[in-house]
């Protein structure tokens, strides 16, 4: 008798679930970006929610809540109600946290569902052509020459741009000494006046100073190579393996949203991705495609919590 009645709950809980995810939204979403205005992870998620709040027929409110590398923003969602109204607009930061912070408030796995990454975005190395080392294979050689006094620049510990030297240094076979900065400008400016050797940038950040010749593209850390530098090699086709290190952009949810409401947001999103405007604002953003399904994104995320938690501790980079 006790099958009997689950049996009957599964069936009377199916149209009710289908007509949750029909209903919805029914109000304003809330959308949590554990970054501050004006960062990448703060630009294209809205370029995304414009088009994607108009389909929906409800705003999308953006909600910038920075602050303890990310975790703040991150820990709200974690919280919040697992009803579609509220979202997380993040990066590849949200699987580097677990492996640089200890005591996390969340489990940046459990606590969450992937939705959907809204594009991927490559780094590029850069340098001064002051230093006279004009390939990827040029500088290597130089590092491995002077052991110890070899430096390059980050936007902080634990940082993407901190993670993707350390995985191209690893794979090179060389050393190099961590100079972390507040913020990409300063980086720039120390790389371009020859203070610090190189530096892993944003590529649309860096295009500009390598059109006027103040830096030099080495390599790109994206799994192909940018639009923007065809003639920069991938770390992979400089020779170095398992040095890549893209950056996706993308959508969590609260664990224990509904899989209808997750595939409602997909679906939408992919749409919204798709419309000539935005991949075209996309693009002017220095964002490549990445259409993934929400399995498939969410296998991502668990995967590269596993990669960056293991680089880490071969890169001794001791949590906070």
């Amino acid at each position: 008798m006790r099958h009997c009645g689950l049996a009957i709950l599964v069936i009377l809980l199916g149209p009710c679930a289908a007509a949750v995810a029909q209903d919805w939204p029914t109000k304003p979403i809330r959308a949590v970006i554990p970054f501050g205005a004006g960062s990448a992870t703060d630009i294209v998620p809205r370029i995304v929610f414009e088009p994607l709040s108009t389909q929906l027929g409800q705003p999308i409110v953006v909600e910038n809540r920075p602050g303890a590398g990310s975790m703040l923003g991150t820990a709200a969602v974690a919280k919040a109600d697992p009803d579609g109204y509220t979202l997380l607009a993040t990066s590849t930061a949200h699987t580097i946290t677990p492996a640089v912070y200890s005591n996390l408030p969340y489990d940046a796995a459990a606590d969450f569902a992937a939705v959907i990454p809204f594009g991927s975005v490559a780094n590029v190395l850069v340098i001064s052509p002051s230093k006279g080392l004009k390939t990827i294979q040029d500088m290597v050689a130089a590092a491995k020459a002077k052991p110890g006094t070899f430096n390059y620049a980050s936007v902080g510990v634990g940082s993407a741009t901190h993670l993707s030297v350390e995985r191209l240094r690893l794979s090179a076979g060389f050393e190099a000494v961590h100079v972390p900065f507040r913020g990409g400008p300063e980086a720039l400016t120390e790389v371009m006046a020859g203070r610090v050797e190189v530096y892993f940038c944003p590529i649309n950040t860096a295009l500009p100073f390598i059109r006027e010749g103040k830096l030099l593209a080495l390599v790109v850390n994206g799994t192909k190579r940018s639009a923007e530098l065809p003639d920069v090699p991938t770390t992979l086709e400089a020779g170095y393996r398992d040095a890549e290190f893209p950056i996706w952009l993308g959508m969590l949810v609260p664990a224990r949203t509904p899989q209808d409401i997750i595939g409602k947001l997909h679906a939408e999103t992919v749409q919204a991705l798709q419309t000539p405007a935005t991949r075209e604002r996309l693009a002017k953003a220095g964002v490549e495609p990445l259409i993934m399904s929400p399995s498939e994104f969410d296998a991502r995320v668990r995967k590269e919590i596993e990669a960056n938690g293991a680089l880490a501790k071969v890169a001794a980079i001791k949590p906070n």
